[in-house]
């Protein structure tokens, strides 16, 4: 093997060599890119479970009070219709 054969194979795998890391390097950078994608996704539906979780719990307080409020006026009707069969009651004796 003459020395220009040889620097010209040495210079192919060389240049073999740097497109396959300049390969790498640009799947690292994708592989970065996607993961901080993936990141960022994650985060917002951590915002928005919480923000769900949230207007769970307010949601379940507000029927709890309306569960209340309806007994509540429930018993205040039993008693106003009570009261007015009561008075009808004495009306016709």
């Amino acid at each position: 093997m003459t020395d220009h054969t040889a620097i010209e194979s040495a210079t192919r795998r060389l240049q073999a060599a740097l497109d396959a890391l300049e390969s790498a390097a640009e799947r690292r950078m994708e592989a970065g890119a996607r993961t901080a994608a993936l990141a960022d996704q994650m985060h917002a539906l951590d915002a928005d479970r919480a923000r769900l979780a949230s207007d769970l719990d307010h949601a379940v307080a507000r029927a709890r009070e309306l569960e209340r409020t309806n007994r509540e006026v429930a018993e205040r009707i039993d008693i106003a219709m009570n009261a007015v069969r009561g008075v009808i009651e004495a009306q016709e004796d």
